[in-house]
């Protein structure tokens, strides 16, 4: 089992030392729940959840890129929303990022999110080495 705690382009933790950016088991990468923050600051971008869907998508591709894969490889996505409501302007962003099968995906609506974000994105990918 290998921890990934310090890449350069992706997120940064944002809480403690006990959080970690992913762990690397047999051939699959547990991501870390990706909120809408910039990775060098760790500030909040956007109050519309437009922005922050297209935020929370861009941290988790530069963390796919910089370990060696995409959102092709994929395979479960864990959703959670602040408000259920946003699920659809979710789809339209989500959809695009992807030019194969869609992941297993499971939606939750949560009554409070790190930060008070809207949304937080974790991913599991099925690495090709």
């Amino acid at each position: 089992m290998t921890e990934i705690t310090d890449m350069d382009k992706a997120s940064k933790k944002i809480d403690s030392d006990i959080q970690i950016q992913g762990k690397i088991v047999g051939d699959l990468l547990f991501a870390s729940g990706q909120i809408p923050h910039y990775s060098k600051t760790g500030e909040i971008v956007g109050a519309m959840v437009e922005e922050q869907i297209k935020q929370v998508l861009s941290n988790i591709s530069a963390f796919l890129e910089e370990a060696g894969t995409n959102f092709d490889h994929v395979v479960k996505a864990t959703c959670s929303f602040s408000n259920e409501g946003d699920f659809a302007a979710f789809s339209e962003f989500y959809q695009p990022f992807f030019s194969k099968l869609f992941p297993n995906r499971f939606t939750v609506e949560v009554a409070h999110l790190p930060k008070n974000v809207k949304i937080e994105i974790e991913v599991v990918v099925k690495l090709t080495r």
